[in-house]
């Protein structure tokens, strides 16, 4: 049983490791330059590799019995309001202003997305909706459902995240250089401020 356990852990973090390898901008510079062409429908081939893969680990995370760490009606309440409806909210609202950029769906009508740095909406309370909105829905979920199988989940997720804001915010500001910084300086990353 503990055996499924550390396959589900190491799943996640290989997940996650090629997740950013493909994301880098030394790969696809790299893709570019081997295959002009193929580089136009890069995203929207990364975005199916990943589902797909997604898709997989999570069948294996619930393939097999876990245990329940907590059991508590109120607290499942208490998560599911203050932490999975805004989470979702949030993320269906990041999801949505972004679902062409992020999908790779306009690389059907378009040879090269324009790079464009949006500072409106939700970005003008927080610099990562997406990442906020998917931390408050996992965590959420795992209250709902205390299983150990989630708890290694969610902890592999909050990880990626965290290390993740790092390594984007340095690209961002590569791309975009001092909007950005001067960006950062007045919006905070995860937490509004209220």
């Amino acid at each position: 049983m503990s055996y499924n356990y550390l396959v589900l852990a190491l799943s996640w973090i290989a997940y996650f490791i090629l997740h950013s390898v493909l994301a880098s901008t030394k790969v696809k510079i790299y893709v570019k330059q081997v295959s002009t062409k193929f580089y136009r429908y890069y995203r929207l081939i990364y975005t199916l590799f990943a589902t797909i893969s997604l898709i997989f680990i999570l069948w294996f995370q619930y393939s097999f019995k876990s245990p329940l760490l907590l059991n508590s009606l109120m607290l499942k309440y208490i998560s599911f309001l203050l932490l999975v409806i805004p989470g979702f909210a949030i993320m269906f609202v990041s999801i949505f202003k972004y679902f062409k950029l992020l999908s790779g769906i306009r690389s059907i009508y378009l040879a090269t997305p324009p790079a464009e740095l949006k500072l409106n909406g939700i970005h003008k309370y927080v610099r990562h909706p997406l990442y906020l909105g998917t931390l408050l829905f996992v965590w959420g979920l795992f209250f709902i459902f205390p299983f150990l199988n989630n708890l290694i989940a969610v902890v592999a997720i909050t990880m990626y995240v965290l290390v993740g804001i790092k390594f984007e915010e340095k690209k961002l500001v590569k791309e975009f250089g001092k909007d950005y910084t001067e960006y950062m300086k007045k919006v905070p990353g995860l937490i509004p401020k209220l």
